[in-house]
């Protein structure tokens, strides 16, 4: 008896242009198909007269591998049809995992057709430009807890996601689940794409974000994709780039440096356990973070509503042209390039003849007396601190005086001694703008870095960290 052969295939979505030549060429030769039979529609014109095709009807596929191997057993040429490819949820596995169990030598011949995510991509445009995952929302062979586990995974990593069995008749909440998932990470604007009945005549194609995706519209035969933080919509088409024209873009003028800032911003921004905060809080952080590595910022940092904007306001329509810091390091570390183009100036009274004078006179820190000279000359100068507690304190008490009302302030001493008191002493000013690093972290160098995001805040809606890095 000859032996037989089972070719394990899947046709593609449906349409007659998405079947590979390899895939009809097999089943040519095949006398006998086994599927589920509202799949024989798509090849029946493919077939040999005479060929059986047979019916093992819906969620059989063990009992579809066995009669597959039972034909072929007998010398037939047996083929097995998936729609999408055959190794994506398909039979692919099975008929392996059955050859190796019945140790037969029947010859297994598996032949990639394009698969329903693939057809579903190219209708939506571009969306898989980049690092993507596939997930199964079903839960009949994998328990819910591991696919919620690969959902998480798959949100923080910033992966393109696409989704196989997004509902069913009996699971109509999961999808829900993932949306809820997906939001904990990625913004409400995220781009997101389904197609329905994929290359069928029933196709239907929507484009939508994230937060205004609606689960209600999705049914077993939608393939569901989501974009990743760089995707976005053009055209009704959700494209994810690869990254060429930001190689173009640094052809043509943008500095290593920068460069290499924006890509540690676009890092950052990824890895944000919450990244849907308004974007002057969301630029004051990735300058606080990319500075110190910790992403403990997320918590301590304190941003007033709308902190940035009214401090970048008030330094360039506002007038104000000077800003104090309490020590020379916070001064050196603000851009120079960015305070050249605004005509700003950056004011240091730790080592004035007068804050020293002071200082001796009154028993007090040269911080602390060198902000009582700054504010006799610049009442309205955006104040910096990082290092001395006294000298926030000091400003503090000034302000209470109402001897001075700031363009306003950013906390960030650091130490032991006062540093929270003083830091607390801050905040009850509402009618000022402020950022504060809580609690004793803090320093000149990050003190420094958030100036640097208040002076570069009209590159904040495109994550750009400005020209002057």
């Amino acid at each position: 008896m000859a032996k037989g052969k089972i070719f394990v295939v899947g046709f593609g979505p449906g349409s007659p242009e998405d079947i590979t030549p390899a895939v009809i060429n097999a089943v040519q030769q095949s006398d006998i198909v086994v599927g589920y039979k509202y799949y024989f529609q798509f090849i029946e014109q493919y077939l040999r007269p005479g060929t059986k095709c047979i019916d093992t009807g819906m969620k059989r596929e063990v009992a579809r591998a066995e009669q597959a191997f039972q034909f072929a057993e007998e010398g037939h040429c047996v083929a097995v049809i998936s729609s999408g490819d055959a190794g994506i949820y398909g039979m692919t596995p099975l008929i392996f995992e059955m050859k190796k169990q019945r140790n037969s030598d029947i010859e297994i011949v598996a032949l990639p057709g394009i698969s329903a995510f693939l057809k579903a991509a190219a209708l939506l445009g571009a969306p898989i430009g980049h690092d993507f995952c596939v997930i199964s929302l079903s839960d009949l062979m994998t328990p819910w807890r591991l696919i919620e586990t690969r959902v998480i995974a798959a949100a923080q990593a910033d992966f393109i996601t696409a989704i196989y069995n997004p509902k069913s008749e009996g699971r109509y909440w999961q999808l829900y689940r993932l949306k809820e998932l997906f939001l904990e990470h990625r913004s409400p604007d995220t781009p997101v794409g389904y197609v329905r009945q994929a290359g069928r005549a029933e196709q239907e194609i929507v484009t939508t974000t994230l937060g205004a995706f609606d689960p209600e519209e999705i049914d077993m035969f939608t393939i569901v994709i989501i974009g990743n933080s760089q995707s976005y919509l053009y055209e009704d088409k959700l494209i994810t780039p690869r990254g060429y024209y930001r190689n173009v873009e640094k052809e043509e003028g943008v500095g290593i440096g920068q460069e290499i800032m924006m890509e540690s911003f676009r890092t950052i921004a990824g890895e944000l356990k919450n990244p849907n905060i308004s974007i002057d809080k969301k630029w004051a952080l990735l300058h606080a973070i990319h500075t110190t590595a910790d992403f403990q910022m997320e918590d301590i940092l304190y941003i007033d509503d709308h902190a940035l904007q009214q401090m970048y306001e008030k330094l360039t329509v506002g007038g104000v042209r000077t800003i104090v810091t309490d020590v020379t390091m916070a001064a050196s570390g603000i851009r120079k390039g960015a305070l050249q183009r605004m005509g700003i100036e950056v004011k240091c009274y730790l080592h004035d003849e007068r804050t020293i004078s002071l200082a001796k006179e009154k028993g007090i820190t040269r911080s602390q007396a060198g902000v009582r000279v700054a504010v006799e000359e610049h009442p309205e100068a955006l104040y910096v601190f990082g290092n001395a507690p006294t000298a926030l304190i000091e400003l503090c008490e000034l302000i209470r005086k109402k001897k001075i009302q700031p363009a306003g302030i950013i906390a960030a001493p650091v130490g032991f001694v006062n540093v929270c008191e003083s830091k607390h002493m801050v905040k009850p000013f509402t009618q000022i703008p402020k950022i504060i690093v809580e609690g004793r972290k803090g320093g000149s160098n990050l003190a420094a870095t958030l100036t640097n995001s208040v002076l570069c805040f009209d590159d904040a809606a495109q994550l750009r960290p400005g020209n002057d890095v």
